[in-house]
């Protein structure tokens, strides 16, 4: 590619901040939940980036003609790529984009097809934008960007909102969640494009929940000596415990303290658990050579996520930012001990739930 910005370029980033930025000089777009992406066109040539400098292209291929006729002919654009299904972003349907099979990946593009949504423009025909202010990039690509229409259903390539209001701002953190958008991201209208470095504010929510301690996975680099992440639990209405996520906020001194703390925990702790029948498949499927829900994940290969149970009588206080279906999005931080929580107490329905926002707002209605 013939391009004033050439592949690879680290992406700018996000500094985590409590409350949304004040005063003069900002401008607040929605914090999108999908994979961080570097576009470069070069006449028929494009590239999609990932945040860790690998090309994505081969995952989304119903991108391309869509990033082609929407981008200038020369040019590189940041933004996101994400799917946005029924009742929000789908970060799930994402991952599932990571396999090596081509035959699998165009299924699924056809199935759940991803869109893009562009936010900054980092090079224009023989341009290097990076060091122009920011307010500048934004206008030149609300300008030289074209929205694309997929079979009429919406467009494919978008401009993200934005606005110079704090007050709408505001809004769109409380509002946008409900769509499955991580909370907002601060600019400065005449910062420059720093790759690599965290020259943005982003704010998240996050809240906290009470969870059942019902097992646990040693330290990658220590097992048997420190232990790696606790597995949580919420009680249904219907009294059935669901594995909601982990968390692994822990130092290495902590680690290696839980292993005596929940050593009592871990004795006769598979007689009526819960979530016994992972043991027992994990049994069953090794005996067979199955991979079962303890065994290697699929998006990380080689780690092992094979569990260790602990009696159910245990709760935690821990901070989160969002559900995702039944499970937290992303891993949560530890906060404390809950000795006065039963674990019965530790239900679905303390948790907030935010009304869903209509994605059509940014993509077009069908």
């Amino acid at each position: 590619m013939n391009l004033p910005v050439s592949p690879p370029v680290e992406p700018m980033l996000a500094k985590l901040a409590d409350a949304i930025p004040a005063g003069d000089g900002w401008l607040y777009e929605p914090k999108w939940d999908g994979f961080r992406a570097l576009v470069f066109r070069d006449g028929p040539d494009l590239l999609i980036q990932s945040r860790d400098l690998k090309p994505l292209d081969r995952y989304f291929p119903e991108l391309r003609e869509p990033l082609l006729a929407a981008l200038p002919e020369r040019s590189v654009v940041d933004g996101e790529v994400v799917i946005a299904g029924e009742h929000g972003l789908d970060f799930d349907a994402l991952l599932l984009r990571i396999h090596p099979a081509a035959s699998r990946v165009a299924l699924l593009a056809s199935q759940s097809p991803a869109s893009y949504v562009a936010w900054d423009l980092l090079a224009l025909d023989d341009r290097d934008l990076r060091r122009t202010p920011f307010a500048e990039r934004r206008e030149a690509l609300a300008r030289s960007l074209h929205a694309t229409e997929a079979a009429g259903r919406r467009s494919l390539v978008s401009l993200t909102p934005a606005t110079s209001d704090r007050a709408v701002a505001t809004d769109w953190f409380a509002r946008f969640e409900g769509a499955g958008l991580d909370g907002v991201v601060a600019k400065r209208l005449d910062g420059v494009y720093e790759p690599g470095r965290r020259s943005m504010i982003k704010v998240k929510h996050q809240r906290t929940a009470d969870c059942v301690v019902a097992g646990f996975r040693w330290y990658r680099d220590a097992p048997g000596e420190m232990v790696g992440s606790l597995l949580l639990g919420l009680y249904d209405a219907a009294g059935t415990l669901h594995h909601v996520g982990v968390t692994s906020s822990f130092t290495r001194d902590e680690r290696r303290a839980l292993v005596e703390d929940l050593a009592p925990l871990r004795e006769r702790a598979l007689e009526g658990h819960p979530w016994r029948h992972w043991a027992d498949a994990e049994v069953d499927a090794a005996a067979r050579g199955q991979r079962m829900p303890g065994a290697t994940s699929r998006w990380n290969r080689g780690r092992d996520l094979s569990w260790e149970p602990l009696r159910v009588e245990r709760a935690c206080e821990v901070a989160y930012d969002h559900l995702q279906g039944d499970r937290f999005r992303h891993a949560t931080t530890f906060l404390r001990w809950r000795p006065d929580k039963p674990p019965a107490d530790c239900r679905y329905d303390q948790l907030e739930v935010t009304p869903a926002f209509e994605l059509a707002e940014v993509f077009g209605r069908g």
